[in-house]
């Protein structure tokens, strides 16, 4: 047996407290009362409020169903049983449970229809929320343990302002008709609001602390501020009506699916979020608080900004609209592997660039190169090729995004695209062979016409073997000689008549008479005119004409190409 104490009296009552199906038409006061047994307020009326400023129940209290008509003062009291039902419940005035400390409490399909202050109450197991809020629901520097919230309606202002929860904190299916204010607000564990959907004037969530933020499936019907520090923030499926601004810090990114019908930015925060003059904590997070975009598969991404964004890791592929997504501030790729290594005799080296991680994740397959370089990235679903990107879909993905950096007027940064666009034509054997051909040449002599350096090279290596050619078979072993001739005719008179010699001229001689300073110097002189795409007025050999034809069409190209890199590195 346990026993109440009567608060007029102060004498103990022993045994359960049984109320149900009682009706209090006056106000009821149970204003520091102790139940040490379970108290059984089940279908009980108070029509004018009851009073359970202070009051503890020890073993527990089931309140449901339940209406209060009147005013309903709870602070600061103590549920301590296992369980404190207020299930179906209906409150018809405000509800007041400030300081009020609970063990278990049951709140679900409760009605509050003027609104409830729950503030600074603390809550040491589950609590569960299901309820509808007909006015302003206030939480502020509540502490929760393991909160449900799960499919409640906000039809007021909702303020968990200071709040803290250790557990999970559940939201999904919630409806937020009016103000939210979620300000420094700590989740030790994982911030749920799947398919919650947020109406009324503009929102601000947050600055918040999370290790997971779901917002998958959620809609947002008005503009909205999320500032959170969080391991993960997840926005598959999620419906942006308006304009929102994701501030976030720590957080890997998923956007896959999103719904973007106005502009949405993502942007990574540099320092710690303030609250008023003061810096809000990073909670249980630490250590690099880069922000790294995970997924655009299946977005619309013309209504999508992205700020000092991380993307070595995002997947492009099933995106649309890429060349209209703006990339701002410092936002990094993967770089393709460094150094130098042996490719069966020959050694290789890969040109520093930004690229896809799915193009890592291509290269990285088996089935794509006989010897791939370790360093590139293997995908998630390595080695099954099948759900790896082609070169076919990165050409277009890397096109898209060129497009978005040449419109932004950003150059530089649209050539590596430019050159991760024709690697993947290069490599895509669903293209004709003779275009396949015709890239790698061009790849080859000068990468796609922005890399100086190999362009240079083979501008080298022609001049020298155009005179080498020369030197060889190209010029005679001396100048040809002019031949007159002429005739007297009758009345003496001489007609002359001088024959210039035609190519060849004397065929060249002894090896050791070819390569000789003169000669050399001759050679040189053709090639470096050839390069300025003019004849140098050299004499030579038949073969040596076609050689220095040649060179006049090569070299300039190549030299061409070597300022075509060069401006497409300085352009503005």
């Amino acid at each position: 047996m346990a026993a109440t104490t009567d608060p007029e009296t102060g004498r103990p009552i022993l045994g359960p407290a049984n109320f149900s199906w009682a009706t209090f038409t006056d106000g009821a006061d149970f204003a520091w009362t102790t139940f040490t047994d379970r108290a059984d307020f089940t279908s009980t009326t108070f029509t004018d409020g009851a009073d359970f400023t202070s009051t503890t129940f020890e073993r527990g209290v089931d309140f449901s169903p339940h209406r209060y008509h009147g005013y309903s003062p709870y602070r600061p009291g103590t549920f301590k049983g296992d369980d404190v039902s207020f299930r179906s419940a209906t409150f018809h005035q405000w509800s007041d449970f400030t300081d009020t400390r609970f063990w278990d409490a049951d709140f679900s399909l409760a009605t509050f229809n003027q609104g409830a202050n729950f503030t600074s109450a603390e809550f040491y197991g589950h609590a569960r929320f299901n309820s509808t809020f007909e006015g302003a629901a206030w939480f502020r520097r509540g502490k929760f343990t393991f909160a449900n919230f799960a499919h409640a309606t906000f039809r007021g202002d909702t303020v968990f302002e200071s709040a803290s929860f250790r557990g999970d904190a559940e939201f999904g299916g919630s409806t937020f008709a009016d103000r939210i204010v979620f300000t420094a607000v700590h989740f030790e564990q994982n911030a749920l609001f799947t398919s919650a959907i947020f109406e009324g004037t503009a929102k601000s969530l947050g600055p918040l602390t999370c290790r997971y933020l779901g917002l998958d499936s959620a809609v947002f019907a008005t503009g909205v501020t999320i500032a959170a520090a969080a391991e993960t923030v997840s926005c598959t499926h999620t419906q942006w009506e308006s304009t929102a601004t994701l501030r976030l810090r720590y957080s890997k990114v998923d956007l896959s699916n999103a719904i973007l019908t106005n502009p949405v930015a993502v942007i990574a925060h540099p320092t710690r979020f303030t609250v008023g003059i003061q810096d809000f904590s990073d909670g249980v997070l630490s250590g690099d608080a880069t922000v790294q975009l995970i997924s655009l598969h299946g977005v619309d991404a013309g209504h999508l900004v992205l700020n000092d964004i991380s993307l070595v890791n995002c997947r492009f592929s099933g995106a649309f609209n890429l060349d209209q997504l703006r990339i701002e501030g410092t936002c990094t790729f993967l770089r393709t592997p460094q150094g130098w290594r042996r490719h069966f005799l020959w050694p290789q080296r890969w040109t520093s660039r930004d690229t896809l991680a799915e193009e890592h994740h291509w290269r990285a397959l088996p089935t794509t190169s006989l010897s791939p370089h370790p360093d590139w990235k293997e995908g998630p679903h390595h080695p099954d090729s099948d759900l790896t990107a082609d070169p076919g879909d990165l050409a277009a993905t890397y096109r898209q995004l060129r497009k978005g950096f040449e419109d932004a007027k950003n150059e530089p940064d649209a050539a590596d695209f430019y050159y991760g666009e024709m690697e993947m034509r290069r490599h895509d054997r669903n293209r004709p062979h003779s275009e396949r051909v015709l890239l790698t040449s061009y790849w080859f002599v000068s990468g796609y016409g922005l890399r100086a350096s190999r362009a240079l090279g083979c501008l080298v290596v022609s001049m020298c073997l155009t005179v080498m050619l020369l030197m060889l078979v190209g010029m005679p072993s001396h100048a040809p000689s002019p031949r007159t001739r002429g005739s007297v005719t009758a009345g003496q008179a001489i007609d002359v008549t001088t024959e210039t010699p035609g190519p060849g001229g004397a065929a060249p001689g002894p090896m050791d008479e070819r390569f000789t300073s003169e000669r050399a110097e001759m050679a040189w002189r053709t090639a470096l005119n050839s390069v300025l795409f003019r004849s140098a007025g050299q004499d030579l050999t038949r073969v040596g004409i076609y050689i220095e034809m040649t060179s006049r069409l090569v070299e300039p190209a190549l030299l061409a190409l070597a300022l075509l890199a060069v401006r497409g590195r300085v352009k503005r």
